[in-house]
């Protein structure tokens, strides 16, 4: 890795459909091309540890954990994986690239299911030291055309947290902006929509700062 590309941590964030997964598969695709190194992870998963966690929390046959033991079982994968992948690679000089982290368990638990914000990242300092990106990317998307991802996406049925109402999800999003409004200097908001291609072009110019 060159002097002038150090290891950063950079997370996509949003509601479901909005591309997360494809845009940092492509990222990661990108900065390989570039020659820096990087790590391409997801959350809830990441490591073995976090990976069994993430088949109790997403498991549509379980029943519902009740949202303090759902953020409890979040919080619990990512300790493990920002202690066994995340802080590694970053020391090894390597970009992190994630598909979700805590600003998701503040959406969906915190802020849809009504534990709290504070709660949230109580939990986050306790097991990740409190660990924030360098950068969030927060993909946003009309919600006829998350509709129609979803639809495709989910043809064999949702996960649990995935298939929750309409309504849910809203509250997901309002978080989300919420957060981005609050936090700045750490967030960019980038238009979701259109064709993957067109959408990664976005995401390279906004982290083109960072190489």
């Amino acid at each position: 890795m060159s002097a002038q590309t150090p290891a950063r941590f950079v997370v996509f964030e949003g509601g479901e459909g909005s591309g997360k997964s494809t845009q940092a598969r492509m990222l990661a695709e990108a900065l390989v091309a570039r020659g820096i190194a990087c790590v391409i992870t997801r959350e809830p998963g990441g490591t073995p540890g976090a990976e069994a966690i993430r088949a109790l929390l997403l498991d549509p046959g379980l029943p519902e954990w009740g949202t303090q033991a759902e953020a409890l079982l979040f919080a619990a994968a990512r300790s493990d994986h920002v202690a066994h992948l995340i802080r590694p690679a970053l020391a090894e000089g390597k970009w992190v690239i994630c598909d979700r982290y805590v600003d998701s368990s503040r959406a969906y638990q915190g802020w849809a299911g009504g534990l709290g914000d504070e709660a949230v990242l109580a939990l986050h300092a306790l097991g990740s030291g409190g660990l924030l990106p360098d950068l969030t990317l927060l993909l946003e998307v009309a919600p006829e055309v998350a509709a129609a991802r979803i639809a495709a996406r989910d043809r064999d049925g949702a996960d649990k947290i995935g298939g929750r109402g309409g309504a849910f999800h809203d509250r997901v999003g309002e978080a989300f902006a919420e957060f981005a409004a609050r936090e700045p200097e750490r967030f960019r908001r980038i238009d979701a929509s259109g064709s993957p291609d067109e959408v990664h072009a976005r995401v390279v110019s906004t982290i083109e700062p960072l190489l």
